[in-house]
């Protein structure tokens, strides 16, 4: 980074916060890790971090600790997953998703804080259309998780016309790859998913008939794309929301199929596919001439971004890291 930034990351020892906060630490941040509910048992990160904090940020008495700090950036990645969101009581969602991001630039907007980095979700754009979306996009929440995550946008906007801070809206697509803890919860993602049924059932199984669209960004691409949000000249311009995606979309049996191949040139293994009904699949470019969205994410390339890590390499780092971390491999 340009310079040393004292940096505050919520939800830093999740699967995204984990490698958001070694990435920045790595390139000479001061990391404060809030973690929870436990320190990761990881000597290597937690040396990297600066001071690694154990609480919920939800948690007054975790927000009293914080208050006695003071930051130059803060990263807020703490929210609760889909089915959370629409299983527990109102209450206890916008306890979690929506009530902290208040409270952090409540307190720190009075603090010297110049930045805040919000990390929502393309989900509160609701049912996509097949056409451009860009950040203009009309927001249509369609789900508890999505409309939560609109809500925090509401309230970043309104610290970034009252406030100095400098208040950055990410709408993320969907994020795969390694993870850096081994108890993260990853698994459900895609690409991971699918990979992960390729290297230990040697087989991989569709839960759909592959025509569902994805914009996938490997984890490598979402740190590149945080550090430069952060290195923004401040309010320099009217924009607060970016997309973090690949501008590239795949139907769900497209990646399969690259799965297939990928597995294939290093195991040397024809793997099979199936769909639900327990047909096999070999026509992988079935709903190749159907319309599709794509996630524009020209606003980050302007400031320098361009993703580095393609699906193929994505898989191919998967079957690695399984490699490694499976006993007797």
């Amino acid at each position: 980074m340009s310079e040393t930034q004292k940096i505050l990351i919520t939800g830093a020892n999740g699967y995204l916060g984990a490698q958001i906060s070694l990435h920045l630490a790595n390139h000479g941040a001061q990391i404060t890790a809030l973690c929870y509910p436990e320190a990761p048992n990881d000597p290597v990160w937690c040396h990297a971090m600066d001071e690694v904090l154990v609480g919920s940020i939800a948690d007054v008495f975790v927000m009293e600790i914080l208050k006695k700090r003071s930051f130059d950036s803060i990263i807020h990645l703490v929210s609760l997953d889909h089915h959370q969101s629409e299983s527990l009581p109102l209450e206890e969602v916008l306890k979690i998703n929506v009530q902290p991001c208040w409270a952090l630039l409540n307190a720190f907007s009075k603090k010297g804080l110049k930045s805040f980095l919000l990390f929502s979700t393309i989900h509160v754009y609701g049912s996509l259309p097949f056409q451009v979306i860009d950040e203009r996009h009309p927001l249509k929440p369609g789900n508890v998780y999505a409309l939560t995550h609109a809500m925090t946008e509401q309230v970043c906007d309104y610290f970034n016309r009252t406030s100095p801070v400098n208040c950055l809206t990410v709408r993320l697509s969907n994020s795969y790859g390694q993870p850096v803890f081994p108890e993260n919860n990853c698994w459900w993602l895609a690409v991971n998913d699918l990979c992960r049924t390729a290297y230990f059932e040697k087989s991989i199984q569709l839960l759909s008939d592959g025509s569902p669209q994805r914009d996938f960004i490997h984890g490598i691409d979402v740190c590149q794309a945080v550090e430069l949000l952060l290195e923004r000249s401040p309010k320099d311009n009217a924009r607060t929301a970016y997309h973090i995606s690949s501008s590239k979309t795949y139907t769900l049996l497209e990646l399969a199929g690259l799965v297939k191949e990928v597995y294939a040139k290093i195991y040397g293994l024809d793997i099979p596919v199936h769909t639900p009904n327990g047909m096999s699949v070999e026509d992988f470019n079935l709903y190749s001439k159907k319309p599709r969205y794509q996630i524009d994410h020209s606003a980050l390339k302007a400031l320098g971004f361009e993703p580095k890590c393609d699906v193929r390499e994505g898989i191919r780092q998967l079957f690695q890291y399984f490699e490694k971390h499976t006993p007797n491999a």
